[in-house]
């Protein structure tokens, strides 16, 4: 009865041995899987900063661009009215050039006339 009582407790002895075995290897599996997910974790909030710190610097140079943009849209609107003020006077030059012409071209019609009389 003894032996069998011992054969029985051996057997007991080592299934519990095999299970302890088994559970520090799924511990360990379950550690590995842990560490790699920190890891990944870790990286991923390492490269979410990175991208803010980009976001912020690209909004900060979108600002400059759109400022840059604005003053440049007025330079172009105060040209766009200049160049409209200059052809209206060119405008008007050119009518008084033409208004000219035709008094000179009477002028000289009229001086012609009483010349070739004398």
């Amino acid at each position: 009865m003894k032996d069998r009582l011992i054969i029985i407790l051996s057997v007991l002895t080592v299934i519990f041995f095999i299970a302890a075995i088994g559970s520090c290897g799924s511990v360990r599996r379950e550690k590995i899987a842990k560490d790699r997910e920190m890891a990944t974790r870790l990286d991923l909030e390492e490269n979410a900063g990175k991208l803010e710190s980009q976001v912020a610097g690209l909004s900060q140079q979108l600002e400059q661009e759109k400022a840059a943009h604005e003053t440049t849209r007025k330079a172009l609107s105060q040209e766009q009215i200049l160049n409209q003020n200059l052809k209206e006077e060119l405008e008007k030059v050119s009518e008084l050039k033409k208004a000219l012409e035709e008094d000179l071209k009477e002028a000289l019609i009229k001086g012609k006339s009483p010349r070739s009389k004398r």
